[in-house]
């Protein structure tokens, strides 16, 4: 896979070597936290731990690389139903501040709480991202198979990142001073798990438009586990990616916002966040894999527009749709312009005025033409970009359907009333 601890590649060097691993199958990791952040927070003077963190961050050498559970409810009549699903299968390891991988198992799956508050958040945070793959898109797990959930925690000193290495989740401490708790943050891990989703799936290119695309689908996996986590409307999400892994002492919410691209922070030590929310804003450069972790802000805000949109839960329509359209027929060099089209194509199996959504969203973000299908991927026409503390507009408020009966078989009835596709067969796991 490629690095991206929710950050990405380290230079513009390393990000030739990352795509010159993939193409020789050697695990890169993707990480959470941008190289370019972490190359400013190296130069601090201000911060001096964390500099010193950062740096040894940016030069860390990249590592090497069917449960079920039952279910027990009570039916209409008050009859005892008793279902077998997928459950997971989660090992956290302890990697005593080494960065030697996996480390110690110190906790698996089933067993209880230990004193360590990094293991046991996540534990828990493997299985939010779980239940939300089972839940949304009847995927047993990342892979669709029931694939183990791995992760280390205690990474390195003062490592200033977590990510996913093609094979498991590994937790950075953080400096203290700057970064902090890679391992409290939900969306951190659905995020980086979500890269397992998209290996697995459409296994997007990591450079350029597919790198962005790929950063951009991860942070929507990490945004619907936290909103699926904590049953919230869209209305009610934050739209946040990262949000408290700063310390206080960053001028910031998060690393990213989703419906407002380029104001998660604005530090005078880290400098301003840099995504753009636009194709008029579209950064062209050789670092960070080609811009993946700052060009994902235009996805970005299609998404979380689309989603505001449909209304409801995110997970249940607008993801769905998003999903879709990761797990059909995408090229792995998938341009902005042709994801936009496969979403469109996806929404419009819903219905009209779920597609209608879909492609107002990515025209406000200059990626399709106005009355159009999707236009040139280098598209400049300034679209509506939104101002800090703006609230996006909405479409119509749907209505939930009052009962949560199925309609017949192969669809659903979505909040609009509309036809939903069924969900396609993920490889879910059979009777114990």
């Amino acid at each position: 896979m490629s690095e991206d601890a929710i950050g990405g590649a380290r230079h513009t060097e390393e990000g030739t070597s990352a795509r010159q691993g993939t193409e020789e199958g050697t695990p890169i990791r993707q990480g959470i936290v941008p190289s370019y952040l972490l190359s400013r927070l190296a130069e601090s003077g201000l911060y001096r731990q964390a500099a010193q963190a950062a740096r040894q961050t940016l030069i860390a050498p990249s590592p090497l690389q069917h449960r079920t559970q039952l279910r027990l409810s009570i039916d209409e009549h008050g009859s005892l139903v008793a279902e077998v699903e997928a459950a997971p299968d989660r090992t956290i390891s302890d990697a005593h501040n080494t960065e030697e991988l996996p480390g110690t198992v110190v906790r698996r799956e089933g067993d209880a709480p230990v004193a360590d508050t990094a293991v046991d958040q996540a534990y828990d945070g493997l299985g939010a991202t779980f239940a939300m793959l089972l839940d949304a898109f009847e995927r047993n797990s990342i892979d669709g198979a029931g694939a183990p959930l791995d992760a280390s925690v205690h990474y390195g000193t003062d490592y200033d990142n977590a990510f996913w290495n093609g094979e498991r989740m590994v937790f950075g401490d953080g400096d203290g001073e700057v970064f902090q708790h890679f391992t409290a943050s939900t969306t951190v891990i659905g995020h980086e798990l979500g890269h397992g989703v998209i290996q697995s799936t459409a296994n997007l290119e990591y450079a350029g438009q597919p790198g962005a695309l790929n950063e951009s689908i991860a942070d929507v996996f990490g945004a619907l586990t936290e909103q699926h986590l904590r049953d919230q409307t869209v209305d009610q999400a934050t739209w946040l990616i990262g949000a408290g892994i700063f310390t206080k002492n960053v001028k910031g919410v998060a690393l990213r916002s989703m419906l407002h691209p380029g104001t998660a922070y604005d530090d005078p030590e880290l400098g301003k966040d840099p995504q753009p929310a636009d194709m008029s804003g579209y950064v062209q450069t050789t670092d960070d894999n080609g811009g993946v972790h700052i060009n994902s802000g235009i996805p970005n805000r299609a998404f979380a527009l689309f989603a505001v949109a449909v209304g409801g839960k995110a997970w249940e329509t607008a993801g769905s749709v998003w999903y879709r359209a990761l797990t059909g027929t995408l090229s792995p060099k998938a341009t902005f312009a042709e994801f936009a089209e496969a979403t469109i194509r996806e929404a419009e199996a819903v219905g009209t005025s779920t597609a209608d959504a879909a492609r107002a969203a990515w025209t406000s973000v200059g990626v399709v033409a106005t009355g159009a299908g999707a236009d040139s991927s280098t598209r400049t026409k300034k679209a509506d970009a939104p101002k800090k503390g703006e609230a996006p507009r909405k479409g119509e408020a749907p209505k939930k359907p009052k009962s949560g009966k199925k309609s017949p078989k192969g669809e659903k009835k979505s909040p609009e009333g509309e036809k939903k596709p069924a969900k396609r067969e993920t490889g879910k796991a059979g009777n114990a």
